[in-house]
């Protein structure tokens, strides 16, 4: 059972973080991105303020639990998210999409950094390299570099992917000790707090217009995109190999690709289904032993 609700739980964050890209093109028609996000981190940690006291999670306010929010709120989600919002501005999102897929690579890194001990195998290197090019591949017939236009974005986006591979490393080392949903809030309450004041300064209220779409789509990214998808995400943290986790991050740009050629009528090529491949390869290459494993205990059970 704990096997299943893991898989699930994957596939789940999967499936909405994929959905999410869709969420903020439509809801951006009518609202800017910064107050868009600011009121969604608010909203996001209103329901999770409902679900702690409906479940009786008691926020942890220890020392060691005050620095990991704030590290949270400002290098999950305020820093991260503004980065990825303002450097859409200047570059392609197919671009964006595979900058931000150097995400794993990062996490490779700072786990050697942070925890020698939790050794990176060949595999899982090699699914994280075919997880890339298959990214790549999908998104390379709109990718044109133009590196004295796009510099400050790519590496604005860069900056953001390194910065939520550090997360994921240090919550793996550092927040065992926290409840999935008490992890959460705090952090959000904060985003929501600081980003709402900087819409107010750098962007321009006037021109937001709360109809049934931005409204809609602010609603599903707090609660789906937020508060369902992070609070399962740092749940799987700890019950799952962080680099294994982190190739999420290859699977929501395809998931991404799919809905807008379902409900926007997007163009979807032969390409798309190559990358896409590569990458399902490249996850399946990164859970090699874990696969080995489960068909070998299968074996023993049925010879029983």
């Amino acid at each position: 059972m704990e096997k299943l609700k893991v898989a699930g739980g994957y596939i789940l964050i999967c499936i909405i973080w994929g959905s999410t890209w869709l969420a903020i093109r439509l809801g951006l028609d009518s609202i800017d991105p910064i107050i868009s996000v600011g009121i969604r981190f608010l909203l996001a940690s209103g329901f999770i303020y409902f679900l702690m006291k409906f479940n009786d999670v008691e926020l942890q306010v220890d020392k060691k639990s005050v620095k990991i929010y704030l590290m949270l709120a400002f290098f999950s989600f305020i820093i991260p998210f503004g980065l990825v919002y303002w450097a859409e501005q200047f570059i392609p999102s197919g671009l964006a999409s595979i900058l931000f897929a150097i995400m794993p690579f990062g996490v490779i890194i700072f786990s050697r950094l942070m925890m020698p001990q939790n050794r990176v195998g060949l595999s899982q290197l090699a699914g994280v390299a075919l997880g890339f090019a298959g990214i790549v591949i999908i998104f390379s017939e709109n990718i044109h570099i133009e590196i004295t236009n796009y510099l400050w974005g790519m590496i604005a986006v860069l900056v953001s992917s390194m910065m939520q591979a550090f997360i994921a490393v240090a919550m793996k080392k550092h927040g065992g000790h926290l409840h999935p949903l008490s992890m959460n809030f705090l952090p959000l309450l904060i985003a929501g707090i600081v980003l709402i004041p900087i819409a107010f300064i750098f962007e321009t209220p006037s021109r937001w217009i709360f109809d049934a779409k931005s409204v809609g789509s602010i609603l599903y990214l707090a609660f789906f995109g937020t508060v369902v998808t992070f609070t399962t995400y740092y749940w799987l943290l700890k019950r799952m190999n962080v680099v294994i986790l982190s190739l999420s991050a290859f699977i929501t740009p395809i998931i991404a690709v799919v809905l807008g050629w379902l409900i926007l009528d997007e163009y979807f090529s032969q390409r798309v289904i190559m990358g896409s491949s590569l990458v399902l390869i490249g996850i399946l290459f990164a859970n090699f032993k874990g696969l080995i494993k489960y068909f070998h205990m299968r074996r023993s059970r049925v010879n029983i």
